[in-house]
């Protein structure tokens, strides 16, 4: 394995630890090799016989792992302004959704694109994405609910991983909503999206998890069940939107399945939290959704943190609740409308994020780990949940490539 080595001077070092303090390390550098943290370390104390092919100086600024957003529906068309509309004038969500819009309006947008219409406008999005510090980024499907739609929305997902500004993980989202006019029973679709559905977009190489929309208007833990154990037979992690709008009780399924990851939580009590502990289950946490839907019940992050569930942060990036690009006003949120201490955030948006997704090389700065990293115009990694309504971001690497720099702001010396 060979790749560029690249040795970063004059950086302040942003990170957490597994207790979620806070590190912050000024008058550091980082050697890059083959996409990997070779070295990190106080620069006065730089090894030796180092041969760096460029060397960058940061000018103190702050460096952090490169953010990780793990969960978003970034691929999709058309737009929900309706939903907005009357969601202000006092429609509650599963109103809207009966009524004709929410997901199914969505589903229909997205089934009339085309994969090239679908690409530019999640590839904007991607784009702004990364222009927030993320440098990996999951991206669902759902919103096709039928075979050649799922399809079309995970190839295009995977084209996005392609153009090098972030990694993307793809998730199969079949048990999304049941489609408009389907005529059996939800069983009978669940077995569908999971014995002939999903066992071709695994043979295509397009999907990296499974996931599902447990709740009252879309499925419950025992139809699920059928879905969850063939998703596990194929060898795919799963995970769950959980207790969004109601307690479903869905804990102990997830506890079964060894469930990577469980999403919004939002109604979940102490029985489910202590079932998602026992399976090291990670609560990722969408204040987005739960800001856009202007709801009054948050998760219960003081039994969280006791029962020691890793706790991440996602934007859950999608067009009807939750048009959220920036992973650090995500954080900011969490802060201020969950309780979480700028610590767990950057957390929740890094390490902890990354577990969800199964990801174990990425998320923390030290040795051995991808050179995944966001540099900030910023001098403590709590500016990041600081500042909202612009982005501190100066530059990311992504597998120690530079993949996204401001020209507005780079000062930086490069030396060869």
């Amino acid at each position: 394995m060979t790749g560029p080595r690249l040795l970063l001077r004059g950086a302040a070092i942003g990170d957490t630890t597994a207790d979620s303090g806070l590190v912050h390390l000024q008058g550091q550098a980082i050697y890059i090799r083959d996409g990997l943290i070779a070295w990190y370390g106080p620069e006065a104390k730089l090894p030796s016989g180092l041969r760096p092919d460029q060397e960058i100086e940061l000018g103190a600024r702050l460096v952090t792992p490169g953010l990780v957003d793990c969960h978003t529906h970034l691929v999709y068309a058309g737009k929900r302004v309706g939903d907005f509309v009357h969601r202000l004038a006092g429609s509650r969500y599963e109103e809207i959704s009966s009524g004709g819009g929410g997901i199914a309006s969505t589903v229909a947008a997205t089934r009339a694109a085309s994969e090239e219409a679908l690409f530019e406008g999640a590839k904007a999005r991607l784009e702004r994405m990364s222009g927030y510090g993320a440098t990996t980024v999951e991206i669902k499907s759902g919103y096709g609910l039928d075979a050649r739609t799922e399809e079309k929305i995970l190839r295009v997902a995977r084209r996005l991983g392609g153009i090098g500004i972030a990694e993307v993980r793809t998730t199969f989202l079949g048990a999304h909503a049941m489609p408009p006019g389907y005529q059996r029973s939800k069983e009978d679709y669940l077995r569908e999206m999971a014995e002939e559905v999903l066992p071709r977009l695994i043979s295509e190489g397009l999907v990296d998890a499974v996931d599902a929309f447990c709740a009252e208007i879309a499925f419950g833990t025992k139809e699920l069940e059928i879905y969850y154990l063939a998703a596990k037979r194929l060898g795919l992690p799963v995970k769950a939107h959980l207790d969004q709008l109601t307690e479903t009780g869905g804990g102990a399924l997830l506890a079964r399945m060894g469930a990577a990851s469980a999403d919004h939580l939002e109604y979940s009590g102490t029985e489910t939290i202590a079932e998602l502990a026992s399976a090291g289950t990670v609560a990722v946490l969408l204040p987005g959704a739960y800001y856009f839907l202007r709801e009054s019940r948050a998760p219960d992050v003081a039994t969280l943190r006791a029962a020691g569930v890793p706790m991440a942060v996602a934007t859950d990036h999608n067009p009807g609740t939750s048009p959220l690009e920036s992973l650090p006003l995500a954080m900011n949120m969490a802060c201020l409308l969950f309780g979480l201490t700028p610590a767990e955030a950057l957390r929740g948006a890094t390490a902890n994020a990354a577990r969800a997704l199964g990801l174990a090389d990425r998320g923390a700065i030290a040795k051995g780990m991808r050179a995944d990293l966001a540099v900030w115009d910023a001098d403590t990694p709590a500016e990041l949940s600081y500042n909202i309504g612009f982005s501190p971001l100066h530059s990311t690497f992504v597998k120690g490539a530079i993949c996204r720099e401001d020209s507005r702001r780079t000062d930086a010396n490069e030396r060869t």
